[in-house]
């Protein structure tokens, strides 16, 4: 199946919520290309963007699961092109 790459936007509006993202970005490790972060100090909020190379219900899941997170704003933004098929599948 052919991969994606999508950005994943997060907004850290609680810090108590930062082990539970920690712990879902270290699941979905294998599919992360990147991450930044910045302290936003001034306003009290973490700004992260994560950036993916995945199948579209890989991505999906991760958003969603970000997402459910109490303290977290979370969006997706897809890229128009589509990655490689993996070797396997060609």
């Amino acid at each position: 199946m052919a991969t994606r790459i999508a950005l994943i936007g997060i907004i850290v509006e609680d810090m108590d919520a930062t082990e539970q993202l920690n712990g879902i970005l270290h699941a979905y490790s294998p599919y992360i290309i990147g991450r930044m972060g910045i302290p936003y100090r001034q306003k009290g909020v973490s700004i992260i963007s994560v950036a993916v190379d995945a199948e579209n219900d890989v991505i999906s899941s991760l958003s969603g699961k970000l997402g459910q997170v109490k303290g977290l704003s979370v969006k997706t933004i897809y890229s128009k092109a589509q990655g490689a098929q993996r070797e396997d599948e060609r």
